[in-house]
């Protein structure tokens, strides 16, 4: 079924709408570029060595002209640091899924014109989220390496403690049956001598290369050993005494070279059927017009179809029991040619609409039909009414069914997402497969307003109850501190950088997105992979 659109470029509106946006956009490509930023300052420093700097190792690495989903671009922001004027968004590492001689793989590049290359707190919960989606998603692991390890100037005990699961990750990628490859293009010392020590393949640099527990100055302070760092890791050596290089290359670009050859040698495609491309329509309406679709201000309400509109392939949906639970949009629809279930939200998740949702995730957990969620909703309704009709109990049917369906899930926050609402819609707790935020998107417990007007609440009634008088003004101070609080947490750049998403992407390239995350995660259903007990052990 075709609808028309309601929501277009002559609409009231749509002009502030999008140039709102696109000023959200433009505020996530200027913190995106803070890395790069950095990085380049040591450009210079990178040529006197003979290497080419990360970036250039990454473009060279990516088949020319194939997509690249760059996964955990803002990881750290507002974390890392309280300043946000002194964060580094995704700084030490560039992590996302690209395509290698022809395979699809997720490739990690250590940014070592950042820190050395040393990973902070929310960089290593980033490597751990990228690791565990490669496994998800069965995609060859791929790391260029230059890397100091933990970033001790941030040091934490549970960081520490935590962060092994980095190398634990790649032992368990080995085991499944999924290639590990490390392509060794500088200092790696302490944590970062172990991710080529624990690949499946290693290729080393010559002269730059360098992989040991401990370098030259830390050997020296612990036994007073005066040793070269060359003879401690260098490629060199582990390509001839301690056979931990495979292959040695002359330099950055041999050395990409060489892993271009193994990956393509690993003939990762044999016997897999690739989708024929152009099996399908473009929407009608143009997906650039997303941009302006959602209201400047989310209390404004937007039909969602008007997104569906734009995501969809021939902008054409049939809507699932349309005149129940209507605030609840359970829609089917393709996507570069794969049938989808969308469910959206067009205002809070009443009992009704909460039962229609379970329903339907159930209908598509039975047909095997990937399940697409598009947030924009304040949570599941309260009061009187809808505590009588049982919310609760429908509420917790929907968050049962999204929880145990294990068709392929791709979550979208496109609006406000608050609340057990983030829950059965698919939040990060649930986790989806893939899930992004839009720049403007809001996520929480509730908004800082109603949350500061709940505390006032119970501090007035708890002040009427102790027949104490009532401080306004410290009233008001509570409540401008708390909606401070909870609003600047919403924000899916603090989200973000936190690693509560895998990133945040412009509105006008959700099409693009979803449709590489659901053709990533169905290859991965099925592909065959050979796993075994403890995966391919250095010699």
């Amino acid at each position: 079924m075709r609808r028309g659109a309601k929501i277009l470029p002559d609409s009231p509106g749509f002009a502030e709408n999008r140039s709102a946006m696109l000023t959200a956009v433009d505020e996530l490509r200027v913190l995106e570029a803070r890395a790069e930023q950095k990085s380049e300052e040591r450009r210079a420093r990178f040529h006197e060595r003979g290497q080419i700097t990360p970036r250039e190792r990454l473009a060279r690495l990516l088949d020319p002209g194939m997509p690249w989903l760059r996964l955990h671009s803002l990881a750290g922001y507002m974390a890392d640091s309280d300043d946000p004027e002194k964060t580094v968004p995704g700084s030490t590492f560039i992590g996302g899924i690209g395509f290698v001689a022809g395979t699809r793989a997720m490739v990690v590049v250590d940014d070592s014109g950042i820190n050395a290359g040393a990973l902070g707190p929310m960089a290593l919960q980033a490597m751990i989220s990228i690791q565990e989606i490669a496994l998800r998603q069965k995609l060859p692991f791929i790391h260029l390496v230059e890397s100091a390890g933990a970033n001790l100037m941030n040091y934490k005990v549970e960081d520490w403690a935590k962060g092994g699961a980095v190398f634990r990750n790649l032992a368990r990628l080995s085991a499944a049956g999924l290639p590990t490859i490390a392509v060794l293009h500088g200092p790696s010392t302490a944590g970062g001598a172990y991710m080529p020590g624990l690949s499946d393949y290693v290729i080393g640099v010559k002269k730059n290369g360098v992989a040991a527990l401990a370098g030259a100055a830390l050997v020296y302070a612990a036994t007073g050993e005066q040793a070269r760092d060359a003879d401690l890791g260098g490629a060199e050596m582990h390509a001839s005494v301690s056979g931990l290089v495979e292959y040695l290359a002359e330099d950055d670009i041999h050395a990409i070279a060489l892993a271009q050859r193994v990956v393509g040698r690993l003939d990762w495609n044999k016997g897999m059927a690739r989708p024929a491309a152009g099996d399908f329509r473009e929407p009608i309406y143009d997906p650039d017009q997303l941009a302006g679709v959602v209201a400047a201000d989310l209390k404004q309400p937007y039909d969602a179809r008007e997104l569906v509109l734009r995501l969809v392939d021939g902008s054409e949906f049939d809507e699932f029991k349309p005149g129940f639970g209507a605030a609840t949009l359970c829609l089917q629809a393709a996507i570069h040619g794969v049938t989808v279930g969308i469910l959206a939200n067009n205002g809070p998740i009443d009992p009704a609409g909460a039962n229609k949702a379970t329903h339907f995730i159930q209908a598509c957990e039975q047909a095997g039909t990937p399940l697409i969620f598009l947030q924009n909703t304040t949570g599941y309704m309260v009061g009187t009414a809808y505590e009588r009709a049982g919310m609760v109990k429908h509420g917790s049917k929907m968050i049962q069914a999204v929880s145990n369906a294990t068709v392929p899930k791709i979550t979208l926050y496109c609006g406000s997402s608050f609340g057990a609402g983030n829950y059965g819609m698919c939040g990060v707790a649930y986790e989806p497969d893939f899930l992004f935020a839009w720049p403007n998107s809001r996520s929480g417990v509730m908004g800082g307003a109603q949350a500061a007007k709940t505390m006032s609440t119970v501090a007035r009634a708890g002040a009427v109850r102790r027949g104490a008088e009532i401080d306004e003004d410290r009233l008001a101070q509570q409540e401008a501190a708390i909606m401070e609080l909870f609003d600047r947490q919403a924000s899916p750049f603090f989200t973000s950088g936190r690693c509560l998403d895998h990133g945040v992407i412009d509105p006008r390239d959700s099409r693009k997105v979803i449709a590489f995350c659901l053709q990533t995660i169905l290859e991965a259903r099925a592909r065959v992979v050979r796993p075994n007990s403890f995966g391919v052990a250095r010699m």
